[in-house]
């Protein structure tokens, strides 16, 4: 099986938790995105989805998937999505993609999160891939030289 049959078939499985009425968070990412296309034959018997990206906001509303704002709902009832490295204790590092802080937030909305992926994303010791920080601008230099001083190598991305 390749890399992108194992997303597909995560994907997949994280559509078996679906239930009828159910609101979805939906997260972002090449495997999320499978996840999406999956969700198109479920759309008229969800209750919507909460989204934490403008790229899977954007590929919902081409499959006509209806979105919510989290301020409408009372509750999202799981939410799904992948990670840049996970270990055996279920530790995740997330948010590479850039939309930490909504991720966080919908997450945290959430009765049940579902992390979907292929087997690259299985590491022994996380710490492969940069850890993302979001910031506010304002903070940055600040955070940054405080980053450097326990040894980090911050890398500052804006937008």
């Amino acid at each position: 099986m390749n890399r992108d049959d194992m997303k597909r078939a995560a994907a997949r499985a994280a559509l078996d938790y679906i239930e009828p009425g159910m609101i979805v968070g939906v997260g972002t990412g090449s495997t999320t995105d499978y996840f999406i296309d999956g969700l198109v034959g479920l759309k008229d018997k969800i209750g919507g989805t909460v989204v934490s990206s403008i790229a899977s906001a954007e590929r919902l509303k081409r499959h006509g998937i209806p979105m919510l704002d989290l301020n409408e709902v009372n509750e999202v009832a799981i939410y799904v999505d992948g990670a840049d490295e996970a270990n055996g204790r279920l530790q995740l590092i997330k948010g590479g993609g850039g939309s930490l802080t909504r991720e966080k937030i919908v997450a945290a909305a959430s009765r049940r999160f579902i992390c979907i992926g292929d087997e690259t994303k299985l590491v022994e010791t996380l710490g492969a891939v940069p850890l993302p920080a979001e910031v506010i601008p304002v903070a940055s230099g600040y955070v940054s030289a405080a980053l450097t001083a326990l040894s980090g190598r911050p890398i500052v991305r804006e937008g």
